[in-house]
């Protein structure tokens, strides 16, 4: 069997927020003066056993208390691509979540800054592109939206797309209906977190209010085999997690995830890690925990690969060059 960290492959679903080890957010802490409710590492780490995906938010949303300036905001993403890029990442469409610390006091436009420069950074020192998705949280309103997507028009922000994150459960994807006609007139991408906890009917949702090119997670659509049969056909791209999965409760092991039934239904899955510092491993770790779980061969693992690429917003030169790379990663 052939090292998965040296499959090319492409991230589609990564919160840069969710990147924060526990020890850098210790670390930032410290260089930023912020208190925090933890005594020490030992019990940062204890809490991080999740019940559901609130509990998860409780706690990645007093993490990010620590990132502060534009260098905070840098170093997030460099560090995220240097473990990636060794993991075989070679691009990487990335969430950040500009209302949290818009809410706290920091400015957008550090916001912005440090995650610029980090780009810059993690590219010219690994090779590895990231492209930026704006995602916003469903909890809050769709006016509190539109205002920071209004924003980070204003600010030029090099966003390719926008997406739809946090809490699902009692907040469908109706509720945004504006926010992505806006965005669709902008000309970004759209994306949704859909089928996480909300059920095979919040993917088809926001598949028809929201037009989204890609379901986030979507593992609850192999309820329904009619939205199966429609995923399949249009080629719809699913962004799934597998070790969130399971640390968040959906599942309730590694081998009870649907994945293998989606790839038998011809549905175009990814493989992804979503907030690896919180759920157990980066891309690679996901891609090696299926492999370890279900027995999949090379030849599977290659074709997961080559689904992240074609799922992806690159252009057809980029893509077509990765898909060469993946095939003599199999031929060797």
């Amino acid at each position: 069997m052939r090292d998965l960290s040296t499959l090319p492959k492409v991230e589609l679903h990564l919160h840069l927020e969710g990147t924060l080890e526990p020890e850098t957010v210790l670390e930032l802490a410290r260089r930023n003066k912020v208190e925090l409710p933890y005594a020490d590492l030992e019990d940062l780490r204890g809490r991080y056993e999740f019940t559901d995906l609130q509990s998860f938010l409780d706690l990645i949303y007093a993490n990010l208390t620590v990132l502060q300036t534009e260098e905070d905001f840098s170093d997030l993403v460099t560090a995220y691509v240097a473990r990636a890029a060794a993991g075989g990442v070679r691009h990487v469409e990335a969430f950040f979540d500009p209302q949290p610390h818009v809410a706290r006091g920091i400015p957008l436009q550090r916001v912005l800054d440090g995650l610029a420069s980090g780009i810059a950074a993690a590219e010219r020192d690994h090779g590895t592109t990231v492209e930026l998705i704006a995602c916003f949280h469903r909890d809050r309103s769709e006016e509190e939206a539109l205002g920071i997507l209004a924003a980070l028009e204003e600010a030029g922000a090099p966003i390719i797309g926008i997406g739809l994150d946090s809490a699902e459960v009692g907040n469908p994807p109706a509720k945004f209906q504006r926010l992505y006609a806006r965005a669709g007139e902008l000309g970004l991408h759209r994306v949704a977190h859909a089928g996480e906890e909300g059920g095979a009917a919040s993917v088809t949702e926001a598949l028809d209010l929201l037009h989204i090119e890609r379901v986030d997670h979507g593992i609850q659509a192999i309820d329904d085999p009619a939205l199966m049969d429609r995923l399949a056909r249009a080629g719809t791209p699913l962004t799934m997690c597998p070790l969130s999965n399971v640390r968040l409760r959906c599942v309730d092991t590694l081998a009870d995830h649907p994945l293998p039934a989606f790839l038998e239904a011809g549905v175009l899955v990814t493989v992804n890690s979503d907030d690896p510092a919180y759920f157990g491993g980066y891309a690679d770790t996901n891609y090696e925990a299926l492999r370890a779980t279900f027995g999949f061969s090379d030849e599977v693992m290659a074709r997961l690969a080559r689904n992240s690429v074609t799922a992806s917003f690159l252009p057809e030169g980029r893509k077509t060059g990765l898909l060469s790379e993946i095939d003599a990663w199999i031929a060797t």
